[in-house]
């Protein structure tokens, strides 16, 4: 049924406005996954996939030596003022040039990613509930709840396997930083969600109710356009 009617309202889907998402969660809750979950079944065309971690401000003009002691989980460490600047333009249907970062260098690799005219916005990161000013943006506030002991094992398996990290460098700094950051930054705007969903993209009958709300969303923008 939700297949049928995503296949009709497509014949006049450039006509709608973008919709902003914001999802949430602590490291390793699964948030990427949602996000691919919900929006499946739309083309690639219409979806922006917006990472939080773009946005960590630019270090290179310290040392490296300085820039593996930045604490990357607080706040700080995001430019934010890029990020509502640019997630405002992909709203308003600008083109912006979204920032690559680089993990080995900490920092931001000189590269971007143009993105432009997507009706479906998808904004994740530990962070993304964070800023009021960027949650009054938004349409859908989801926050990730995911078991800790879950959570810590994929991010550890991430960094060994994609990052090249150590074990040891790893648990050094769940336990420096993450851990803390997470209890004080992150898992406070759980309060700031409309949806909260337990196990992530494993909860099929919440993805499905946030898939059928994006086309309302959808649907409604299409509305108010044809007045």
């Amino acid at each position: 049924m939700i297949i049928e009617f995503i296949l009709v309202t497509y014949r006049d889907f450039m006509t709608r406005k973008s919709i902003l998402i914001g999802i949430a969660g602590g490291t390793g809750s699964g948030k990427t996954s949602v996000a691919k979950a919900i929006t499946r079944d739309f083309s690639p065309q219409e979806i922006a996939l917006v990472e939080q971690d773009s946005y960590y401000l630019d270090q290179s003009h310290l040392p490296f030596e300085e820039r593996e002691k930045i604490n990357y989980d607080h706040p700080h460490s995001m430019d934010f003022d890029l990020m509502k600047t640019q997630i405002k333009a992909l709203l308003d249907n600008e083109p912006v040039s979204v920032p690559l970062y680089d993990y080995d260098k900490h920092t931001r690799s000189g590269k971007t990613v143009d993105l432009h005219q997507h009706h479906i916005i998808v904004f994740e990161g530990i962070l993304a509930l964070y800023d009021p000013e960027l949650r009054d943006m938004m349409d859908i506030k989801i926050y990730v709840d995911t078991a800790d002991d879950v959570r810590i094992l994929r991010r550890l398996c991430r960094d060994v396997n994609e990052r090249g990290r150590s074990i040891d460098s790893i648990t050094d700094q769940y336990y420096k930083t993450v851990r803390p950051m997470h209890q004080q930054f992150i898992e406070p705007t759980k309060s700031n969600a409309d949806i909260i969903i337990p196990e992530g993209a494993n909860n099929k009958v919440a993805i499905d109710v946030i898939r059928a709300k994006i086309l309302c969303l959808l649907g409604d923008n299409n509305t108010k356009d044809s007045k």
